[in-house]
């Protein structure tokens, strides 16, 4: 997977500081900052079927299988993918694998400066729409491969501060927006992109508050990319 590094970063957050949300960034690795002009957000957001949230009857984190698993076969875990993507100065243990060390130059969520050191982390991997929404909004209804793959798309993964990331819980757009009002617009693209790619419904004060959010940014594009919508046979969820 390659990453936004040193000064690309600083410029995006520069232009985001200065322009809002009207950035089109089209380096990274197909997680949910990469853009592409396959349309704006706000017209992808107002594609999603709107239903009432499902119960969480029968949820469980297993149904999308083991944490962080290798669906994409490069002998890395999910987790340390993502890790070698968003921070900057990695450092690893034991081969290319494992990040051992790096720096989350500005937080998505909060707008500062993190520190990643394996074992004492402040780093968390959030799922950008959250497993249990997801599994609220269809997800309970698909075989695993689809849910496995879901869990571990980088497209619906990022690495955020973690004590930013666990005020979030399983919320939506509706319930839960990224302190930095800077990232909203690429928080709730990526959202969308996620929801629209793998057939998600949206309920209606969801669907609101993500239009409320792209109307200031009206040519925010969608991310693109990620993994296949099916993980490989060799996975299993229960």
């Amino acid at each position: 997977m390659t990453r936004l590094r040193g000064g690309a970063v600083t410029a995006v957050a520069v232009l985001v500081a200065v322009t809002g949300c009207k950035v089109e960034q089209t380096a990274g690795s197909g997680g949910p900052q990469r853009t592409t002009g396959g349309g704006p957000a706000m017209a992808a957001a107002g594609s999603l079927t709107v239903k009432g949230r499902a119960p969480k009857t029968g949820y469980s984190r297993e149904r999308f299988g083991t944490a962080w698993a290798d669906t994409d076969s490069n002998s890395c875990d999910t987790r340390d993918d993502i890790l070698k993507r968003d921070l900057e100065k990695v450092r690893f243990t034991g081969g290319g694998c494992k990040v051992s060390y790096g720096l989350l130059a500005s937080d998505p969520y909060s707008g500062k400066e993190i520190t990643y050191r394996r074992g004492r982390s402040q780093v968390d991997i959030d799922h950008v729409v959250a497993l249990s929404d997801a599994w609220q909004k269809g997800a309970e209804y698909w075989d695993p491969g689809k849910r496995i793959a879901l869990a571990n798309d980088p497209l619906n993964l990022l690495a955020v501060d973690a004590s930013t990331n666990r005020s979030k819980g399983d919320g939506d757009a509706a319930t839960w927006l990224p302190p930095n009002k800077a990232y909203r617009c690429a928080y709730v693209a990526a959202q969308v992109a996620v929801k629209k790619k793998y057939g998600l419904w949206v309920t209606a004060a969801e669907k609101s508050a993500m239009r409320k959010v792209l109307a200031t940014c009206p040519d925010q594009k969608l991310p693109a990319g990620g993994n296949p919508i099916s993980a490989p046979e060799r996975f299993r969820a229960r």
